[in-house]
């Protein structure tokens, strides 16, 4: 399969996600067709559909995670997170997009596939465009389509527009709602300046949108490894979004009379009210997919390789987007993971777990380390710990071997008077992390760095994640009932911890779920959404985040101990109520004077 890409994406100049069929290649001149011979063949359209996949936001080729916005990692000062972190957030700084580390150019643009304009409103309608246009030219050329052609691929590019309004509507909240192409040569302005939706409209158009994919069931369930239109979209990736924007949706910051952003007078930012149906409807959309999917979607027995190229459309697998090295490979490797490695500089050290999140990490024996019976040593705090902790986290002392390393490198984050390391933390500017820790998790162990060399998919969506969400919002609709326990047990047991104890409190359960989550989906930019959904934002990101610092007690020649002391980073830590949601791009008000702005933000 990965033979048969490349040989396609060399042809198309990098276009992705290629069908394999015969037809897909019969015009001779792919980057010189007109509108008629664009849509005069099965083959033809989809080079146009290849060319959305291709826009989707490679978020993999970025050092700005949207892991960085949250408290579970420290990145550099130099990232748009840094300034976000000090609560630098307007309608006309960075041109309205905070998370938006490329966007130097104008707010309604057309845009490349780059890496953060997930939630960059320019972007993200310019990729709508696409989805509407190809929607209409179907329908327009319909006789040169086999029926079961225009069905598949009509909901496949739904799919892809409701997946691209769902980013949006996470960080914007209520959109304008637009399923045909605006033409300015031929409409009137009341057709061209489109009111933004509220809240919950916007909401059940995705829902709606996804509810009839499912119904439909054109769509595959689920691709396997070598099959030729593996990454695209699934009934699989279908029903697990909407049970994923539901949860959202159902969650404190918006299910709310008063929602976290405060007074919300257009609902743009929450429904306006508390309905506890929310949870109960997120809660059967993941029940569905548990029961109608569940013999094709399951857990894969190892975590720390579910990512690897060799395990591509596992069993775990909803949906992903393929990498292929090289012609659209991925940099991950360059921006995470140690520094130094075997004393040669390999990282930029990105992504640097916060001792808030290591925290959370239980022990082996499934206690908590705040809980005194748990066996934990603050001054030797990495012996005995969960099984995910070794396959996450590089701690100080950390055996690191990788296959492409000819042999095991032993990284030390301490400070070592006597024998210093290069990977020693310092609390400066350079790329050496600030938290005395890096990460593992997803790192490709093939491929060193750089050069786009990674192969290894991109996971938007797993199964282990649509188990947590229907813990959740059971939970929250029934209290911590038998299926609750059995969706959280069934991962804590993948990672060999005991299950949880019976007799917990809706409330005590919350959080075990919320730590579960956090750990199990950690560095997966799910952080966030929790943060900002479950209101604690103005919590956690209101304070000083920490690391851990390690000396000798007697530094000039190492005979004292070792002590483990959990120091600050001083780094900014200011969050505003109006943070909950981003502000509507001042661009795209000026341009369309029906735009409302977003609370706090007028």
């Amino acid at each position: 399969m990965k033979n048969t890409k490349k040989i396609i994406f060399t042809m198309l100049l990098g276009l992705c996600m290629t069908s394999c069929n015969d037809d897909f290649l019969e015009n001779d001149i792919k980057s010189q067709l007109t509108d008629a011979t664009q849509w005069a063949s099965e083959g033809n359209a989809d080079i146009f559909l290849n060319d959305i996949y291709h826009d989707l936001s490679n978020k993999w080729n970025s050092p700005e995670n949207l892991d960085n916005f949250t408290d579970d990692n420290d990145a550099g000062f130099y990232w748009r997170s840094y300034s976000w972190k000090q609560g630098i957030v307007d309608p006309s700084v960075n041109q309205g997009s905070p998370m938006d580390q490329e966007y130097n150019t104008a707010v309604i643009t057309n845009s490349t596939n780059h890496a953060t304009d997930y939630a960059t409103w320019g972007a993200g309608f310019y990729k709508i465009r696409k989805c509407n246009l190809f929607l209409e030219k179907i329908a327009e050329n319909s006789a040169n389509f086999s029926a079961g052609y225009v069905k598949q691929r009509v909901d496949e590019v739904k799919f892809l527009r409701a997946y691209l309004y769902s980013e949006l509507w996470m960080h914007i909240g209520g959109l304008p709602i637009i399923t045909k192409t605006l033409d300015r040569a031929t409409m009137a302005p009341a057709e061209l300046y489109t009111k933004r939706s509220t809240f919950e409209e916007t909401f059940k158009f995705i829902t709606s949108e996804l509810e009839a994919i499912v119904n439909n069931k054109a769509l595959p369930v689920k691709f396997n490894n070598g099959d030729a239109n593996a990454g695209r979209a699934t009934l699989g990736a279908a029903l697990a979004l909407k049970g994923w924007l539901e949860l959202y949706a159902a969650s404190p910051a918006f299910n709310a009379a008063t929602p976290a952003v405060g007074s919300d007078p257009n609902k743009m930012a929450s429904f306006g009210n508390y309905d506890p149906e929310r949870w109960k409807k997120a809660a059967a959309t993941n029940k569905q997919f548990m029961d109608t999917y569940g013999g094709t979607y399951g857990l894969f027995p190892d975590v720390s390789a579910l990512w690897w190229e060799k395990n591509e459309y596992n069993s775990e697998i909803i949906w992903d987007r393929q990498i292929v090295a090289v012609i659209m490979g991925s940099n991950y490797e360059q921006y995470g993971g140690p520094v130094w490695i075997d004393g040669v500089y390999y990282t930029w050290g990105n992504y640097d777990p916060t001792q808030e999140l290591v925290d959370q990490f239980c022990m082996a024996n499934g206690k908590t380390i705040s809980d005194p019976t748990s066996g934990y040593d603050p001054q030797n705090p990495y012996v005995n710990r969960e099984k995910r902790f070794y396959d996450f986290i590089v701690y100080d002392g950390a055996p690191y071997k990788q296959d492409w390393m000819a042999k095991t490198d032993t990284i030390y984050t301490r400070i070592d008077k006597v024998k210093p390391s290069k990977n020693q933390i310092d609390f400066g500017t350079d790329d050496v992390g600030n938290t005395g820790y890096y990460f593992k998790k997803k790192i490709n162990p093939l491929k060193p760095r750089g050069g786009a060399s990674s192969g290894q998919n991109y996971v938007y969506y797993r199964y282990a994640e649509v188990l947590l969400n229907y813990a959740e919002a059971q939970n929250e609709a029934a209290g911590p009932d038998a299926s609750v326990y059995s969706a959280i047990n069934a991962i804590r047991k993948r990672s060999n911890l005991p299950e949880l104890p019976a007799g917990l409190t809706q409330e005590t359960m919350r959080a075990a779920i919320r730590r579960e989550r956090r750990v199990e989906l950690c560095f997966e930019a799910k952080r966030f959404y929790d943060i900002i959904r479950w209101v604690i934002a103005e919590d956690v990101m209101n304070k000083d985040l920490h690391g851990m610092k390690i000396t000798n007690s007697s530094p000039s020649d190492n005979k004292g101990r070792w002590v483990y002391e959990v120091v600050g980073l001083n780094h900014p830590h200011v969050f505003h109520k109006k943070m909950y949601i981003n502000p509507v791009p001042q661009a795209v008000r000026d341009q369309n004077k029906e735009i409302v702005q977003n609370p706090g933000y007028q």
